[in-house]
């Protein structure tokens, strides 16, 4: 049985760490803000070398970043899903593709901590600074042998490849019975174990990193490196103490999304500061007329700055409602409802919507100066423009799903 947790008058579920010596929430997040000038000065390399640095890797370490949501009994904090949008934000605002790549390390801390406790020693005894990548979809279909399971093939999308020691890779489980369904989860590899194809050549989030894990012949994984996607949306994932903490009890695409979304937020909150910047220094030049001026003169600049400034605000505020308000369900000891479950799903895409849609408001008034390589804005634009298609956040498919259940129908998505 869920029961609630007795909690102190200033702990707020999420924002809040239940391990003692904890740095607080407001020294990781000063350590991010520390790191946006460094993030900013180096966001063209990071997309020419289509990767993020290990030594940016290194910093990430440094302040904590992969240790906010992970197990306390490997060295983590066990911070919630609000303290991870607080910090990933931060990063955002000085690169998206760093952001994108420390965002994944950090929440599949979170997801380890769901798997069998045999699983996270395996990860963790030796090096608990490891972290992990991972490739959701199921590309295969795993064979069931006598003490887990054997696949094969490849693995897209797997950011931040470069700077993972495991990965998580998405596959099929045969039926437990006869005439019964596959079921969708996660198997765990560590990098001995597979290769990495350099396919990652794209228009945005390049600095990424999001090769293929390539396994060219049958490899074998033990049981207890294996999850199900139905046993990360239970309530009681195999390797969590929900009850000691129960962060582990949300549904596993209730709050897992904000990794995600927390990128594209603070690309747009970024996008506002540098687009206020540009504003005080640029003079038009003025094809035919208008030049000599400033460009924070114009009144379509000034309007398109207000609308850029309201997205964001909508956007973070939504995203904060939503998840804070399912940490505190969890930690009542009740629970998530399809309702929530997929409001939040709706939130996700369109909290990332609402961030495009205010990049690319400012991006449509930078004019011919914008469009040069180092200037931050065209990158945010395009880096914006990528995350809002990600197929967890793309508003076609999502919306669909939440019409359709609204509407009383078999809702057909993620949730």
């Amino acid at each position: 049985m869920n029961m609630p947790i007795p909690l102190p008058p200033s702990f707020a579920p999420g924002q809040s760490s239940p391990v003692p010596g904890t740095p607080p929430l407001s020294q990781i997040v000063g350590a991010a803000q520390a790191l946006v000038p460094l993030l900013r000065e180096r966001a063209q390399a990071t997309e020419q070398a289509r990767r993020v640095s290990a030594e940016v890797t290194d910093r990430f370490r440094e302040g904590g970043f992969f240790k906010l949501m992970q197990p306390a009994r490997f060295g983590g904090y066990e911070y919630g899903f609000t303290a991870f949008i607080d910090v990933i934000s931060t990063l955002g605002r000085g690169c998206t593709s760093s952001a994108w790549g420390c965002s994944l390390g950090a929440i599949h801390q979170w997801m380890m901590g769901t798997l069998p406790l045999q699983a996270q020693e395996d990860v963790w005894g030796q090096n608990p600074d490891d972290i992990v990548c991972g490739s959701y979809a199921p590309a295969t279909m795993a064979e069931r042998v006598d003490g887990g399971y054997k696949v094969q093939g490849q693995w897209k999308f797997a950011s931040n490849v470069d700077n993972s020691q495991w990965a998580l890779l998405g596959v099929h489980f045969p039926p437990t019975e006869k005439g019964g369904a596959p079921a969708a989860g996660f198997l765990l590899a560590p990098r001995s174990d597979w290769s990495v194809h350099d396919n990652w050549h794209v228009a945005g989030q390049a600095g990424t990193g999001s090769k293929t894990v390539l396994i060219d012949k049958p490899l074998f994984i033990p049981e207890h490196r294996k999850i199900t996607f139905a046993e990360l949306s239970s309530g009681a994932p195999p390797g969590a103490d929900v009850n000691r903490n129960p962060i582990y009890r949300i549904p596993f695409l209730s709050a897992v999304p904000v990794c995600l979304v927390s990128p594209i937020l603070g690309t747009a909150e970024g996008a506002v500061e540098a687009f206020i910047e540009l504003c005080g220094t640029r003079v038009t030049r003025g094809a035919v007329a208008g030049a000599g001026n400033q460009l924070s003169q114009f009144f379509p600049v000034q309007s398109r700055l207000a609308e850029a400034s309201a997205l964001v605000d909508a956007a973070r505020l939504m995203l904060y409602r939503d998840t804070t308000e399912v940490e505190q369900i969890a930690y009542r000891g009740d629970a998530i409802s399809i309702d929530q479950r997929i409001r939040n799903r709706r939130d996700h895409a369109f909290t990332a919507k609402m961030s495009q849609a205010a990049v690319e408001a400012l991006f449509a008034s930078v004019g011919g100066a914008g469009l040069a390589l180092d200037q931050p804005l065209q990158r945010m634009w395009r880096d914006a423009n990528a995350i809002a298609r990600h197929i967890s956040l793309n508003w076609d498919a999502v919306s669909s799903m939440v019409g359709q259940h609204l509407l009383g129908l078999e809702p057909k998505g993620q949730y």
